[in-house]
């Protein structure tokens, strides 16, 4: 009797055990993710680099190199006119335009003397027939003007000495030109005369501009005595 009792006190033990663990809340379960993960803050950005400037393009030669001294007079553009019978006025004006950076003319009878026609000795030669005949030294150029005259403000007249006179060749672009305003600078070669009148022969025949006493170069004209000349003019 005694161990039915203890039995039954056992069952309604455990019938009353089981009913509380039913009415209590169950727990919550611990959960079996990982934690997400915290988003990593949006980079801020990259601000935008401001522009680099534009390198300016290397300037030209011409456009940077400064420019080089010129030996020329001052005041304006140089021009060396010159007639030459046998090469020597020519080879001293290429040197005064090398020196002086000016440009070169050069006048050409429209009919060129030969060597025959320059035979002084000859007493029928042309020239001496013209020396003998003022009239017949109207001699004819291809060319007794230059192009863009006005630009000119010095202007070197050369020529080879002829019977103490300029060679009358020069005598057509004097005529033909307006000097005024102009320097003009006579120069001549010889092998023995010297200037003589001759330039202030061809400033009468031209009536106006400024015109230098001028130069005589022997025959063969030195660079030095060209530079010499030059250095004295005091342009």
């Amino acid at each position: 009797m005694k161990k039915f009792s203890a039995w039954i006190l056992s069952l309604v033990l455990i019938l009353s055990l089981a009913g509380c663990s039913a009415q209590a809340p169950a727990a919550t379960a611990a959960p079996t993710t990982e934690p997400t993960t915290a988003p990593e803050p949006t980079a801020a950005p990259t601000p935008t680099a401001a522009p680099q400037e534009t390198a300016a393009p290397d300037p030209s030669p011409e456009a940077s190199a400064a420019p080089e001294a010129s030996d020329a007079p001052s005041g304006g553009k140089t021009l060396v006119v010159y007639y030459s019978a046998t090469g020597n006025t020519q080879e001293a004006a290429n040197r005064i335009a090398e020196l002086t950076g000016g440009d070169l003319f050069e006048l050409e009878p429209a009919d060129p003397y030969t060597d025959e026609d320059l035979n002084y000795s000859d007493e029928n030669s042309r020239v001496v027939y013209e020396h003998d005949n003022p009239d017949a030294r109207d001699v004819a150029l291809v060319q007794d003007t230059v192009d863009n005259w006005d630009k000119y403000d010095t202007v070197f007249l050369g020529y080879p000495i002829w019977w103490g006179i300029a060679a009358w060749p020069v005598n057509g672009f004097v005529t033909a030109n307006d000097f005024t305003g102009k320097t003009v600078i006579p120069f001549c070669t010889s092998a023995s005369s010297g200037l003589g009148e001759s330039g202030e022969l061809l400033a009468e025949m031209a009536g106006t501009g400024d015109w230098l006493e001028g130069q005589r170069f022997s025959s063969r004209v030195s660079q030095e005595d060209v530079q010499t000349w030059l250095d004295g003019l005091g342009l």
